[in-house]
């Protein structure tokens, strides 16, 4: 079974998406192995979004991270990262289809509701940084 790292982000919690956003993975039959809400330091969003450090949108990304709550969550299931990829459709509001979490709740390329991880290795690489092996189930 693979696992993925979904964050809804601070626009998410702040709109009160959470419940519809779980209800959506729940749905596809997605198991929850983790689950915590926190409002995160500066350094473990900056470590999150280490890979796109230098670009221009690094500083913005992790200011609007760190304003408010953010649901961190580990997912598991299979093919669990290309299934929640396609449910959350795609960055660019224009182009998320309809049916999709950002289809149906984003306008903003930053604040787009949910992360999902995009490869098996950033999988494992982003759940470390949010959570520890104690803390995800079985």
């Amino acid at each position: 079974m693979d696992q993925t790292l979904v964050l809804v982000k601070p626009d998410g919690v702040r709109r009160g998406l959470v419940g519809e956003i779980i209800r959506r993975f729940e749905n596809r039959t997605l198991a929850i192995k983790a689950l915590k809400i926190l409002v995160p330091e500066r350094e473990r969003v900056e470590q999150h979004y280490s890979v796109h450090r230098g670009k221009p949108f690094f500083d913005s990304v992790v200011e609007f991270m760190v304003s408010g709550p953010v649901v961190a969550m580990v997912l598991e299931g299979e093919n669990a990262i290309p299934i929640v990829r396609n449910m959350m459709g795609a960055l660019k509001p224009a182009e998320a289809q309809t049916g999709t979490i950002r289809g149906d709740y984003t306008l903003s390329v930053q604040e787009n509701i949910v992360h999902g991880s995009d490869s098996m290795e950033s999988a494992e690489r982003e759940i470390s940084v949010w959570f520890g092996k104690e803390e995800i189930l079985p």
